[in-house]
Parts: structure tokens; C-alpha cells; sequence
């Protein structure tokens, strides 16, 4: 897989080296079994996988060489690079402009730009009508283009699965920049509809089958259907494709009921022609980051901690997966430690903050579990560990351990 240029500011040579010797030992990505840090009283386990994926440095080796090789031009960005605050603020350093913000309200008018101006398309993609808005300017937005390659993916499975007649039902969060981007690309080649998650898919499934009235369908996905959208004739041949970072199992759940929907209604012997196979479509990362935490919470522990960005979908999910198996902390740096004795960490369901009193149990060994997203810096990785290995005055056994990683 290619190497790409990200700066040294974003990387960790302990992390490195983990992520080097695991993958020497385990070249076919088979063995999610955590890598353990043993400090003595401080116990962390490391996920198999987590931090940087393709996608993710991908855009960043391009956003950065855009600014070097752009000096003294206006250089924007649609909206977030990714969902990383780090990445993001020293992009604003550099002198870059967020031209919307996550949700994809304006903050500055795309009538302001001129031909002369750099505008970058984030890794989430975007519309096909913010597309052809930047191009009608004159700007040129190919070489600019951080567009995750598994992103793309998506759009071109939905392509063949609609040059075929069949609908598109797109799992994702209604309001996600990749999520927005996919309807657009979709919705422009067949009818397409937007399921957050099984309980909405369970009310499409009743209209589907009769059980709501299809006047229903307006109430429930008026606002998440392409335009013209007819429940009549429109999910009688339907394909699911997704959001590249939702949880696996949610994914296949979906789909499962969707396809058993199809048989109920048209037969077993009639599934192809009303139920298109368009496979799992998300990002090897993802699979694998989720895949080495369903590893990581075999190993009995006081507590998790997920590092990411408070609006990183992938990291969430993460986060999700952990609370279910024990209390888990989800926080976007290591200054969210703010003492042995208070932490301050994001709600991933609503995104509110909340202080945390007494979250490390100090009079004890402690074993930790750690993972962070696909967007989040190994370097925040490190300095986590760092700060928690301070906490319980064992700095002298990481060094150690980093010396013998490194070495």
C-alpha cells in the first residue's frame, strides 16, 4: 500500500514502531489480539489496529503539498478536512478557510471566490451541486481532490447497482458530510432514501409491506429522499449501500432485513431481480479498527479509552462497541485529562461534554484499554499514554518500553 507524507507533528515513534513489529508478525491482518504495555501497576492495552487510515493521509499529503505549492493564494476548504480538531486548526494556522461547516452551512459565500482561488474538496466528498457551483467559477477542483478512494467506492458500487433499476437505500447519518455527498452521487442516477439506523429501516420496512399506509412515507423520509421518490414502485427493486464508517454489524443487520423483506414479498426464487447483492461497502479500515476492538475487549479492564474527534463518525462507533463491555472515556487529546482525578469527555451520542470525577482507580493496579479512530494522530496516542503513565508515577518503566520498541 502506498506511503504517504504526513508530518512528523502528526507522528509517534513508539506507535510506529507497535504498528511496524505487529505487522511484520501479522501480515495478513488475521490477529486482533491487542498489544500490551506493562508498566508494572499500569497496565494498557492497545488495540491491533487504530489511528491514520489510507483515506485519511491520503488527504492530508494532499492538503499539505497544496499549501507549499500555492503560497500567497486564497486556499479553501468545503468543510472540514477530516474530523480531527488537531488536523483542522493547523490547517486554519496555515492560512487555510473553511468555506462551510460540518452540518454545511456557509461561512463564507462561495460567491466571493474567484478563478484564481484553490478550493479543496474534503476526504467525506461532497455533492454533485457543490461540484459543478466551484467549476462554474472557474476553479479547477481535480488536483484538489482529497476524496477518500473508499468513498468513491461506494458511489461506484451505487452506479452499477442503478444502471440496473435498482433503488438505493444508503445507510448513514442523515446530516454527515459523506453521507450527503453519497445521496448526491445516487440520487442523480435512481431513486435513493436515507436510513439512519434498524428502527428507521423497520418503519420503511412497513410501508413497504402495507402495514403503515404509504402516505407515511412522506412523514418518516420526506427529507431524506431523492426528489420524486414514489413508495409505490420505487422499493419494489431496491440495493443497500453505506456510509463507510458505520458500524459493521448495524450495516449487515440492515441489509439482512431488508433482503428477507424482498423474499416475504416476491419469493425466494425472484431475490435477484428485486434485491440487489451489493455487498458490505465499508472501508477496510473501518472493519479493521472495529475488528481489533471486538479483540481488544476479550482482555478483562478497569476502563477503555477511544481517542478522536468528537464528530468522527468511525470514532464513535468505537466508542460504542466499548461501552457496551465496560465504562468508557471518549476524548479528542490528552488535555481532556485534566488531572489523576478528572477527565472531561464527549457524550458520542449527543456531543456534549461532561466533567468526570474519579475515573482512574489510583489505589490499584489498573489495566487500561485504548484505541483511537481512523482521523486521530498517532502522536495523541503517545501523549495519552504518557500523561495516564504520569499519573501513576510509572514514566521510567515507558521510557524504558519506548526504548526497547524503538530500538
Amino acid at each position: 500500500m502506498k506511503q504517504f507524507e504526513v508530518p512528523v507533528g502528526y507522528r509517534s515513534s513508539l506507535i510506529s514502531a507497535i504498528k511496524q513489529q505487529r505487522k511484520e508478525l501479522d501480515k495478513l491482518k488475521k490477529d486482533f489480539t491487542p498489544t500490551l504495555l506493562d508498566l508494572g501497576k499500569l497496565k494498557i492495552y492497545l488495540a491491533r489496529h487504530f489511528g491514520f487510515c489510507y483515506g485519511v493521509e491520503n488527504a492530508i499529503e494532499i492538503a499539505y503539498k497544496t499549501i507549499e505549492e500555492n503560497k500567497g493564494k486564497k486556499i479553501y476548504l468545503l468543510s472540514e478536512m477530516i474530523h480531527n480538531p488537531q488536523v483542522n486548526a493547523n490547517l486554519i494556522e496555515k492560512g487555510v478557510q473553511f468555506l462551510h461547516d460540518n452540518l454545511g452551512n456557509e461561512l463564507i459565500p462561495i460567491s466571493s471566490l474567484t478563478q484564481d482561488d484553490i478550493v479543496i474538496i474534503p476526504a467525506f466528498g461532497t455533492t454533485l451541486e457543490m461540484e459543478q457551483t466551484i467549476k462554474s467559477i472557474g476553479i479547477q477542483i481535480e488536483k484538489y481532490n482529497t476524496t477518500c478512494p473508499f468513498v468513491e467506492k461506494v458511489w461506484n458500487r451505487g452506479d452499477q447497482i442503478a444502471q440496473k433499476g435498482y433503488s438505493i437505500i444508503i445507510h448513514g447519518k442523515p446530516k454527515h458530510e459523506e453521507t450527503r455527498a453519497t445521496f448526491s452521487h445516487a440520487s442523480a442516477n435512481t431513486p435513493s432514501v436515507i436510513v439512519n439506523d434498524m428502527e428507521e429501516t423497520l418503519t420503511l420496512i412497513q410501508i413497504m409491506t402495507g402495514a403503515l399506509p404509504l402516505c407515511d412515507f412522506e412523514k418518516h423520509f420526506g427529507t431524506k429522499c431523492s426528489k420524486g421518490f414514489d413508495p409505490s414502485k420505487d422499493l419494489n427493486k431496491i440495493g443497500v449501500i453505506n456510509q463507510t464508517t458505520q458500524l459493521a454489524t448495524d450495516t449487515q443487520a440492515i441489509s439482512d432485513v431488508l433482503r428477507n423483506t424482498m423474499i416475504q414479498l416476491h419469493g425466494m426464487g425472484n431475490i435477484q431481480e428485486h434485491f440487489a447483492d451489493s455487498r458490505d461497502t465499508l472501508c477496510y479500515a473501518t472493519n479493521d479498527n472495529q475488528s481489533a476492538v471486538i479483540g481488544l475487549l476479550e482482555v478483562p479492564a478497569d476502563l477503555a479509552i477511544v481517542m478522536g474527534g468528537k464528530n468522527s463518525s468511525n470514532s464513535s462507533h468505537l466508542v460504542e462497541l466499548c461501552e457496551n463491555k465496560l465504562t468508557t472515556y471518549f476524548i479528542d487529546s490528552e488535555d481532556k485529562l485534566l488531572s489523576m482525578d478528572q477527565i472531561q469527555q464527549t457524550n458520542w451520542r449527543n456531543k456534549e461534554a461532561s466533567l468526570i470525577q474519579s475515573y482512574l482507580p489510583l489505589d490499584k493496579e489498573t489495566t487500561i484499554l485504548m484505541t483511537s479512530g481512523a482521523s486521530c494522530p498517532d502522536t495523541v496516542v503517545e501523549a495519552t499514554i504518557r500523561r495516564i503513565a504520569s499519573f501513576y508515577q510509572v514514566e521510567n518503566n515507558l521510557e524504558k518500553l519506548i526504548e526497547d520498541w524503538t530500538q
